[in-house]
């Protein structure tokens, strides 16, 4: 393990993560899951997250009112989110109150009743989170896109659920799926702070020993049988929203820091990416256009997003593979590679500055790879990157013709 880093098992499988930061005045915290919207099955849509939102909703020992104003009391903030892979509950607040947030974390991660008149009334809570995304185009047409690549299959299912099994959750299918799914040996409590471990391990030894050991028997299926397509409909909307993309690469896949490369040489989140530069700066099509890339634990996703209007969406979609066969077509010189590993690095900088990700990237990491990389271990992958593996992975990835699209054309 990385000396960044400390790290302690529990007797029940339960790993602690710490990482002291001795300028902050604040303490991260958090537990996080192995557990997603993938392990669900097309009944259980949803459940997930279901889980994510019930778990505020009162404990053994706390109604919500409690367990709400526990950390604002004292000026603190306690949140949780659900991905395709990982759950996720955590608090930030001051670092003289670590331990009431161990307490209350601990509490809603695995003391959660679930009580059934709560259950009736956050369905509805997360029936406006849904009619909320699908106001949002950006929003909706990103999170479809996925069913799009991963058709019939876990990965594929929207996070939130549908309207149909949302309705359907009872009391008895939290609970089972939490036996079924949780198993405490994937479990990591992330800690970030200005605290010796020393202290953080006392703190902890309050709570997480004392967590019953459970084992899960679960296999996520693994996706098979990609198949290029093409997806159109109609929205009542200004402009023609647009998404394009294919497989990526899975979490263990050693090129997949040089797909992040690739993605942000093609649209990342500086103005002088290469589809940018194109399609908003000379062009003047799209306001912006981004990428994203996923990794999962057996394969992964890219896409690229713009919006543009309606008579020059041809003209952007023509922009946009005249460039990605650019890139295709000719290697990156050496210098151009050189700045393009310095812009990522200098990201990664500026990203390690907000202690909060960096904690629940700390998590994620150690969960899928059983380590904790630093900053000069990653700088030094970065270095590794050639030229020749960017180009290949274009040539692999990126073929216009094997690539999905999904489009939101806007209504005459």
């Amino acid at each position: 393990m990385n000396r960044e880093f400390n790290i302690h098992q529990y007797p029940n499988g339960i790993t602690l993560l710490h990482k002291q930061v001795a300028s902050t005045r604040i303490a991260h915290c958090g537990y996080i899951f192995d557990v997603g919207s993938r392990d669900e099955d097309i009944k259980t849509q949803g459940l997930a997250h279901f889980w994510e939102h019930m778990a505020f909703k009162g404990t053994e020992k706390r109604k919500t009112f409690q367990i709400l104003s526990s950390l604002e009391q004292v000026g603190g903030d306690l949140n949780a989110y659900t991905t395709k892979e990982k759950i996720w509950f955590h608090a930030s607040l001051p670092f003289n109150y670590l331990e009431k947030a161990v307490d209350i974390l601990t509490d809603i991660s695995f003391y959660s009743v679930f009580p059934e008149k709560e259950i009736e009334k956050e369905k509805k809570v997360i029936l406006e989170e849904m009619h909320m995304y699908e106001d949002n185009p950006e929003d909706a047409i990103q999170d479809e896109f996925e069913s799009v690549i991963f058709p019939k299959h876990s990965l594929g299912f929207n996070i939130l659920g549908t309207e149909k099994t949302l309705q359907s959750f009872k009391q008895k299918d939290l609970t089972s799926f939490l036996k079924k799914r949780i198993d405490t040996s994937r479990v990591a409590f992330v800690v970030l702070s200005p605290h010796s471990f020393t202290e953080v391990k006392r703190i902890a030894d309050g709570f997480l020993p004392f967590v019953k050991e459970q084992h899960s028997t679960h296999v996520r299926d693994k996706f098979k049988g990609y198949k290029p397509v093409t997806i159109s409909k109609k929205i009542n909307t200004s402009q023609t929203h647009c998404v394009i993309g294919s497989l990526g690469l899975n979490i263990k896949e050693e090129r997949r820091l040089s797909l992040f490369l690739l993605s942000n040489l093609l649209a990342g989140p500086g103005m002088t990416s290469t589809l940018n530069m194109a399609l908003r700066e000379k062009k003047g099509y799209v306001y912006t256009i981004e990428s994203n890339f996923t990794s999962y634990i057996d394969t992964g996703v890219y896409n690229f997003y713009f919006a543009t209007e309606p008579k020059q969406f041809n003209k952007a979609v023509d922009t946009f593979t005249k460039e990605i066969n650019k890139v295709r077509d000719k290697k990156l010189s050496t210098l151009q590679l050189h700045r393009l590993k310095e812009q990522i690095k200098g990201q990664l900088i500026m990203a390690e500055e907000n202690n909060s990700n960096f904690m629940q990237m700390m998590g994620k990491s150690y969960l899928d790879f059983g380590r904790i990389d630093s900053f000069d271990q990653i700088n030094k992958k970065i270095d590794g990157i050639s030229a020749d593996t960017i180009n290949d992975l274009a040539n692999q990835l990126m073929v216009p013709d094997r690539m999905s699209k999904l489009i939101y054309f806007a209504e005459e």
